[in-house]
């Protein structure tokens, strides 16, 4: 019994239960816009709405300098130093609100430029560009006070915010979608999350004044030189890996089909709503573990603490999953998703080996290993685009999830071996 409760009274368990509220009701919503999407503009109008959420990725990195990952890091070292805090708040903030405006002005100028490209010349919704050109510094910040938060410890304020964020999400997105169709979904990928700045400035001012953190005198060019390589990392990711799915999607769309694009993007929905207890909890507990550890054990620590307790579970859960995935489909898709269900096997047996490697990744941006995770990133990246080609033409739009997994099971060992004396 002291055993048991001495595991409900670790920061892990804590993290992970509140987390667990904060993911199944993203996932709960994120389910319900599904739904909605699946009802009102099938899978064509899901294909599009696929390639916008791969723009905004590239975007909401590039506004934001791809530091996330690195303010995390640097909060960390330094939130009981006012000086250097203060140098990393204002210059941090002063800097993607600069690159975010002017970000703007280029979505907004060539917004049938973005349009033809991304939205396969569907020119009347070039509005979105420019609506996303409106808001975009409000979500720049949004992004920005959230890894401040995180980087502070406050774990508990950044699950409330994504929280509230949800519920927000969904009651935007079951308005758009039913008023505007597709344009309302595209819509409902940009507005909420700037909405959610108000919450989160609400939270974060509970802890620190962040109007009184930030001033022009403490920007120091010092701290863009600290945290150019993690903006490095960030952006060959977030940009790169976009622009890689986006370039997929299209090329499935040319070969088999908008529908068959369609599926692989339902397909993506449901496993980028289970990996999000993954990636969440990696962000919120296990990076700034990371970012402290200080020996090759402690990280050791973290590592097998991550494999023992959390992929397990995930791994279980995937496994039910699989065997409920004709019941999961109907319900939070249609009828017309059902062939869905012949890319669960390799989507989720992939997303295996991606959970796996995840926390081997995480160590890149915690102990500033530039040039190794950028040079394994594009080569998975460059796996998956030519596994893609090659698989497709010879399985159709199975090869590509088969594509996901073989890419990720020769990522993960790349990063076991490489991570070989912190693992074992």
């Amino acid at each position: 019994m002291n055993f048991y409760k001495a595991i409900l009274r670790t920061p892990l368990f804590k993290a992970t239960s509140l987390n667990s509220v904060s993911v199944m009701l993203k996932i709960g919503t994120g389910l319900i816009t599904s739904k909605i999407l699946a009802i009102f503009i099938g899978p064509s109008g899901m294909a599009l709405a696929g390639n916008f959420k791969n723009f905004m990725t590239s975007i909401e990195n590039i506004a934001t300098l791809g530091f996330q990952n690195g303010v995390v890091k640097y909060i960390v070292e330094n939130k009981d130093n006012e000086v250097e805090f203060k140098k990393i708040m204002s210059t941090v903030f002063l800097s993607l609100l600069t690159v975010s405006m002017l970000l703007s002005a280029v979505l907004f100028g060539f917004s049938s430029y973005w349009t033809s490209t991304v939205l396969d010349n569907t020119m009347q919704y070039a509005i979105v560009f420019k609506i996303l050109a409106l808001v975009l510094p409000w979500y720049a910040t949004t992004v920005f006070l959230i890894v401040v938060l995180n980087g502070l410890g406050k774990y508990r304020s950044v699950i409330y915010v994504n929280i509230i964020g949800n519920i927000l999400g969904l009651l935007f997105a079951v308005a758009a979608i039913w008023h505007f169709k597709t344009l309302g979904a595209l819509l409902s990928i940009i507005i909420p999350p700037s909405l959610l700045f108000f919450v989160v400035f609400y939270y974060l001012n509970k802890d620190i004044r962040f109007l009184s953190t930030i001033s022009r005198h403490s920007f120091d060019v010092q701290v863009l030189k600290n945290l150019s390589s993690y903006s490095l990392m960030a952006l060959v990711s977030s940009v790169f890996g976009s622009w890689v799915f986006l370039a997929i999607r299209k090329k499935i769309i040319v070969v088999l089909g908008i529908e068959q694009a369609g599926y692989w993007e339902a397909m993506t929905r449901i496993s980028n709503y289970y990996l999000l207890f993954i990636s969440t909890m990696l962000t919120v507990y296990f990076f700034p573990k990371l970012a402290f550890s200080t020996s090759k054990k402690a990280t050791k620590n973290v590592f097998w603490s991550y494999y023992n307790g959390v992929l397990p579970l995930f791994v279980i859960g995937l496994t039910v999953l699989f065997f409920l995935r004709f019941f999961v489909i109907r319900l939070f898709f249609t009828k017309a998703f059902l062939p869905v269900a012949d890319l669960f096997f390799w989507q989720l047996l992939g997303d295996v080996f991606k959970a796996a490697s995840l926390i081997l990744g995480y160590q890149f941006f915690a102990k500033k290993l530039t040039i190794a995770f950028i040079g394994t990133e594009i080569f998975s990246l460059l796996l998956m685009y030519t596994f893609c080609h090659f698989f497709m033409t010879a399985f159709g739009i199975q090869g590509i999830v088969m594509a996901h997994a073989l890419t990720y099971f020769i990522y993960w060992m790349m990063l076991v071996i490489y991570f070989r004396k912190s693992l074992f």
